[in-house]
């Protein structure tokens, strides 16, 4: 006779995330099925459904586990700049990784479902260390400092090309006659372009 096992709500929940996350990212938002995910961490599909309802509301929650993970890895690397100058290298290697963890095609494909992302600010802290490191930087060298503004545009840009990244990056640089191996390069150039517009004096 099989023993159930009864797991704490909470612990059941993200082992579920934790296995649809892996799911995600081996095979996009098609591969995250509640039987998948099951098979994956022992569980039925009836328990997965008691914890999160339908697919839509776990790919919902998936989405949201996502954005706590990117959070934590922000973070991360905030951590890093109280040790030393906001260099925007990490920044930027943090959020391809993850959107190439699958999670942009899951938030379009919800996008497309009809949800909305009502949240807002995850990147406020980040503009603001930029910026002031941007003005130590120009205070530093005799420069004029971008405005604050400059620093938003240029991090939601870099941000918006991260999430297209892994949807339609192939096919942007195959429309100018670049091929596969152009993408490390093109993150290269992001990571630039912020240094840029950091210690800019236009």
């Amino acid at each position: 006779m099989t023993t159930r096992v009864r797991r704490d709500p909470d612990v059941a929940k993200r082992l579920i995330l934790e296995a649809a996350s892996e799911l995600l990212a081996a095979g996009g938002p098609s591969a995250v099925q509640v039987r998948a995910v099951g098979a994956a961490i022992g569980m039925s599909d009836a328990a997965i459904n008691h914890h999160f309802g339908t697919r839509d509301q776990l790919l919902e929650a998936l989405l949201r586990f996502g954005g706590a993970k990117l959070r934590a890895e922000l973070r991360a690397v905030l951590e890093t700049w109280n040790h030393g100058p906001a260099d925007p290298a990490g920044l930027v290697r943090a959020l391809h990784r993850m959107y190439a963890e699958g999670y942009a095609e899951l938030a379009l494909a919800l996008h497309r479902s009809g949800w909305r992302d009502t949240g807002s600010g995850m990147l406020n802290e980040v503009v603001d260390r930029l910026y002031t490191e941007a003005r130590r930087q120009s205070a530093t060298g005799g420069r004029r400092a971008p405005s604050r503004e400059d620093i938003q545009v240029t991090v939601a840009a870099m941000h918006q090309a991260m999430v297209m990244e892994p949807l339609f990056g192939d096919e942007f640089r195959r429309s100018v006659g670049l091929d596969g191996t152009a993408a490390d390069r093109l993150i290269d150039w992001w990571i630039q372009v912020l240094r840029t517009t950091m210690s800019c004096s236009a």
